[in-house]
């Protein structure tokens, strides 16, 4: 399977923003997103324990780093469900890495180096635990998980861009803010499913004093105690998005490529969060946005997102909360992957 059909396997929400950028910044983040991908399944594969996924993370960053051979990675998980497309991309991890060879050699350190760098902390995280106990450990992990992709990807747009390259100082801590503000959304409307398989990634700072427990945390009969948690973490998320516009709105708006592809996984995300206050299905299933909603946000964005201006005022329109009941129509997942 080539690459490009990897991906779109995986994530066809990413793969319509990668898809937008320039040709040679398309090949790079398409490799990087895959390269994660295999550190993304070494981590939340449901046959894999703890202690050995911690095992397999350390493995794939000595391949990346070039003191292992990629074999050993891949005959370790040859009896993972090769159906599942994540296990795919990471079962065809060699074939990846062939490919990140034909890319520049700088471009290949900046993606060696980001993934490498989330595949240990990740590690850590394994043998850390499935509970968070305070904010502080919170951003910790999602710094690992997703604030080191907004450096991964600050970085090859700046390699990319001289302009981008003058900014690059400005537009780091934001790049970190912008990758934990989608994955603070992510832990809000992945509750329940991150729940279901041993995982809390709410802290406990934030349920305990509302006298909840890990145990008690998602019952349905403490939902107005649930939603104070949730405003919390909605709280959060909103600062970290700011933060985000801040770093789209700073990139020339020449750009608009690689402003559209990082424009729609950060408005996708705030749709999400307005949905997902005061929203039982965040605790029962999940949160979602409808599929009318993301092609709406795709052709207004296409068409008007290089002025600066209006993505501000477009961007607080969308943080709009609906009344959960209003949350009918078929819709499909957006910030997980």
């Amino acid at each position: 399977m080539h690459p490009n059909e990897m991906l779109r396997a995986v994530s066809r929400t990413f793969a319509l923003s990668i898809e937008r950028l320039p040709l040679i910044l398309r090949d790079a983040v398409t490799m990087a997103y895959l390269l994660l991908r295999v550190s993304d399944c070494l981590e939340d594969n449901d046959l894999l324990a703890a202690a050995r996924k911690a095992e397999l993370l350390r493995f794939w960053a000595r391949v990346l780093a070039d003191t292992m051979p990629v074999a050993s990675l891949t005959s370790a998980i040859a009896h993972l469900d090769e159906s599942d497309p994540e296990v795919y991309v990471a079962q065809h991890a060699g074939q990846l890495l062939e490919r990140l060879r034909l890319l520049p050699p700088a471009v290949q350190e900046i993606i060696i180096s980001h993934v490498n760098q989330t595949s240990l902390g990740m590690a850590r995280w394994q043998e850390h635990g499935p509970e968070v106990h305070n904010e502080e450990e919170l951003d910790d992990y999602m710094h690992q998980v997703a604030g080191r992709v907004g450096y991964l990807l600050t970085n090859l747009f700046a390699w990319y861009s001289p302009v981008i390259m003058e900014r690059k100082a400005r537009l780091l801590p934001l790049s970190r803010h912008f990758g934990l503000a989608l994955q603070t959304v992510n832990i809000i409307r992945g509750l329940r499913k991150d729940y279901d398989r041993g995982w809390v990634y709410v802290p406990r700072t934030f349920y305990e004093p509302l006298g909840l427990t890990r145990d008690s945390l998602l019952a349905q009969e403490n939902a107005a105690k649930i939603s104070q948690v949730i405003d919390q973490l909605a709280n959060k998320a909103e600062t970290h998005l700011q933060y985000g516009l801040s770093y789209i709105t700073s990139f020339p708006r020449r750009q608009h490529g690689i402003r559209l592809a990082c424009m729609w996984p950060l408005l996708f995300a705030v749709k999400t969060l307005a949905v997902s206050r005061n929203n039982i299905k965040v605790v029962l299933t999940e949160a979602k946005i409808t599929r009318a909603e993301v092609m709406t946000i795709v052709r207004n964005t296409t068409l008007f997102g290089w002025s600066n201006d209006w993505l501000v005022n477009y961007y607080h329109r969308l943080h709009t909360i609906r009344p959960a009941s209003l949350i009918s129509s078929p819709a499909v997942s957006i910030v997980t992957d």
